[in-house]
């Protein structure tokens, strides 16, 4: 993998930039991408692979390039678990709301997904958006959800 600085743009004490990121598998496959950093938070603003990813591979593509992306931009992880951003200790590199974990969290997690339901809206996106987790988490947290018995199952039987 490969992260190259792109571009920078200071705006006052406030700067945004654009990294580079090149993937390239055992296969043949690569995947380059385009990630922006502001404000200590960090989003992908294009992505192109060869050959083209599925639904499932650009759900993991945040999980690949998390960690050598953020080491690129300045962010690292402390040895006790605590994460610094570009900004420097005590920051976060997620806007990651605190979520409560166990029942709570569960029941919170049901709540949203319903909520969502009702209104006609992406219940996954919704739980995405409360958490700050990637699909692929918000997924594992409804599924904990239902097994928990707050949501009905996906698929009724008839």
């Amino acid at each position: 993998m490969s992260v190259r600085p792109a571009w920078e743009v200071q705006e006052g004490a406030r700067a945004t930039r654009w990294f580079q990121v090149r993937l390239a598998f055992g296969d043949g496959a690569e995947v380059t991408a385009l990630a922006l950093v502001s404000d200590g938070c960090l989003s992908i603003e294009d992505v192109r692979a060869q050959p083209a990813l599925s639904l499932e591979d650009l759900t993991v593509l945040a999980d690949w390039l998390e960690e050598p992306l953020s080491e690129a931009c300045g962010a690292a992880r402390q040895p006790s678990g605590e994460r610094y951003d570009a900004q420097g200790p005590g920051g976060s590199r997620h806007a990651r709301p605190a979520w409560p974990l166990g029942v709570e969290g569960r029941r919170l997690i049901a709540e949203e997904y319903r909520a969502a339901q009702e209104e006609g809206l992406d219940p996954v996106l919704a739980v995405m958006c409360a958490t700050g987790h990637s699909r692929r988490r918000a997924l594992r947290l409804i599924a904990q959800a239902r097994d928990a018995g707050f949501l009905t199952a996906r698929h009724a039987r008839r």
